[in-house]
């Protein structure tokens, strides 16, 4: 059985190895040829805070005003995670008795549900300067009594500013919690919580285009890529560019997958599969522009996404490099023994080892047909989502 762990030498080690261990659930950071690096840099660039689990926007007010609530409690680290749970829950309840429907967290779990609205918002509430305090939701169960000794000695410091926003958990400019949190719920966002949200992107993430978006009067477009956006030309210089650089890569590396698919289809005998496989792979080379990617830079884009959280390793580069080579020189075919289908199998092989489908019967036979078929968006759907919340505020 495989097992991810870490030496916890530091609270930034630990939060890192919970988000990659996070990321392994969400459903579209299926990563089956390693390129999951690099469009999380693309992703975090442009639309920081935000996962491809996450629905709608309040949350990022929910969460505080509910832990919130736990504030004051003498209760342990235990049972304070208990008591968070159940509020988690009532919460969604009074979501759904104000008859909202789309974009509950838990909706039909209910009690059972494993992956709290907390654990999926708490990295982005850090991310946007709303959440203050450090570590992990159970960092802060443990924390909690600390924090509250505390707070009546931070007066009496030499230096109360600063000890006081150490001790703090959330922003002091957090909007206040409404009464009826608890009863009656809804995702729709007031004017005040949703400058306040867009005050915390212009603080926090001054230089992202989610933050360029919030802020200006073109939240909304319905666009299935950002590189689609109606204002594109109206982005900020840096972020048109990386735009660009995600639009060719996605279109680029949109093939390997393709033909991953492809050829596991052969490999499982699977006469519909492979007759989807062959036709999306043909359309995606009849859609591609040589021209643009001919011209296209990899030193220019490995610059350009180069992100503090994220390592993107020499073997990911070679690979890329490798494919657009195949790629502009003609040589990528969908035959299984072509140079580009042996440069997918062995990256593969590479990265799963004895669970490659490729050299594993087994572990091919559970294969259900489709596995990252879909091209790279750098999590848009969940930004547009957030946006189309900010511009329905009222």
């Amino acid at each position: 059985m495989s097992s991810l762990a870490w030496i916890d030498f530091d609270e930034a080690e630990r939060q890192r190895a919970q988000r990659i261990m996070a990321l392994f659930q969400e459903r579209e950071t299926r990563d089956e040829l390693g390129l999951g690096g690099i469009r999380d840099s693309i992703a975090d660039h442009l639309f920081p805070g935000t996962s491809t689990i996450q629905t709608r926007l309040r949350y990022m007010l929910f969460i505080p005003w509910l832990f919130q609530m736990l504030e004051g409690s003498s209760a342990g680290a235990d049972q304070l995670a208990r008591e968070a749970r159940a509020l988690e829950n009532r919460l969604a309840n009074a979501l759904k008795a104000s008859g909202e429907s789309n974009g509950i967290i838990g909706r039909d779990a209910g009690a059972d549900l494993q992956r709290l609205p907390s654990s999926v918002y708490w990295a982005g509430l850090g991310t946007w300067g709303i959440r203050l305090f450090p570590g992990s939701t159970d960092n802060l169960f443990s924390s909690m009594r600390h924090l509250q000794r505390a707070r009546p000695r931070v007066r009496e410091s030499e230096d109360s500013a600063s000890e006081a926003q150490a001790l703090q958990i959330w922003t002091p400019t957090l909007p206040r919690r409404p009464t009826d949190l608890l009863d009656l719920t809804q995702f729709k966002l007031s004017l005040d919580e949703a400058q306040f949200i867009i005050d915390r992107l212009i603080a926090h993430q001054p230089h992202s285009l989610l933050a360029f978006l919030a802020r200006s009067g073109s939240r909304q477009a319905e666009c299935d890529n950002i590189w689609e956006h109606p204002h594109l030309a109206d982005f900020p210089d840096d972020a048109r560019t990386l735009v660009s650089h995600g639009a060719i890569f996605s279109s680029v590396m949109h093939g390997a997958s393709l033909l991953y698919n492809l050829l596991l289809s052969r490999l499982r005998d699977r006469a519909e599969w492979i007759e989807k496989y062959e036709m999306r792979f043909a359309e995606w080379q009849s859609s591609l522009d040589m021209a643009a990617i001919r011209a296209w830079s990899l030193d220019a884009f490995w610059a350009a996404i180069v992100h503090p959280a994220h390592s993107i390793r020499p073997a990911a580069k070679r690979f890329v490099t490798e494919w657009l080579g195949l790629l502009t020189a003609g040589s990528v075919l969908d035959g299984a023994l072509t140079p580009a289908a042996r440069l997918v199998q062995d990256r593969e092989r590479h990265l799963k080892t004895n669970q490659s489908r490729f050299a594993n019967r087994a572990v091919r036979d559970r294969w259900t047909g489709a596995s990252g078929v879909e091209p790279l968006t750098f999590r848009w759907a969940q930004a547009k989502s957030h946006l189309r919340d900010l511009a329905s505020a009222e």
